[in-house]
């Protein structure tokens, strides 16, 4: 059911807010490999507000460079706002990227969205509720469970 649905996602959420600020980028680059991203953690002061660069495949002869930014903020909390995504823009241009990619446990605003695809580079912004659809399509530290839907079959009575 939907509901049982969010309740995995915010199970998962609260997990991932429970990891250390570095353990959590480790993960996010950790998933993002996974999707065929080639990533080199960057990091530490001076990195810019860039916690990943790399390539980014889009065809077999085709790639793109990306630079990937991890906010580990709470997934309860108040939006990531415009000027977080035109601050990142700004510094993953200053690392060469093409693309880019911002990830939280959160969500964003509406002119941070608006803000990510009308200026350059793009930003690819992934929310809670994407990254727990991502953790899920990789089955990544979650563990299906298979239930018999005994209505299902009431249609044969």
């Amino acid at each position: 059911t939907g509901e049982e649905a969010q309740k995995w996602q915010d199970v998962l959420l609260a997990r991932l807010h429970r990891l250390s600020p570095d353990s959590f980028e480790e993960f996010i680059l950790y998933l993002l490999r996974l999707y065929g991203l080639e990533l080199e953690r960057v990091g530490g002061s001076g990195d810019e507000g860039v916690d990943g660069i790399g390539t980014a495949p889009l065809s077999p002869v085709l790639s793109s460079r990306v630079a990937v930014q991890v906010k580990r903020f709470d997934p309860t909390g108040r939006p990531i706002g415009r000027e977080v995504v035109a601050l990142f823009q700004r510094d993953a241009q200053t690392k060469g990227a093409e693309r880019a990619i911002l990830v939280t446990l959160g969500k964003f605003s509406q002119p941070a969205r608006k803000a990510a695809i009308v200026t350059s580079p793009t930003v690819d912004l992934i929310d809670g509720d994407k990254l727990a659809e991502l953790v899920r399509e990789k089955n990544v530290g979650i563990r299906s469970v298979i239930r018999v839907q005994e209505e299902w079959f009431d249609r044969f009575e």
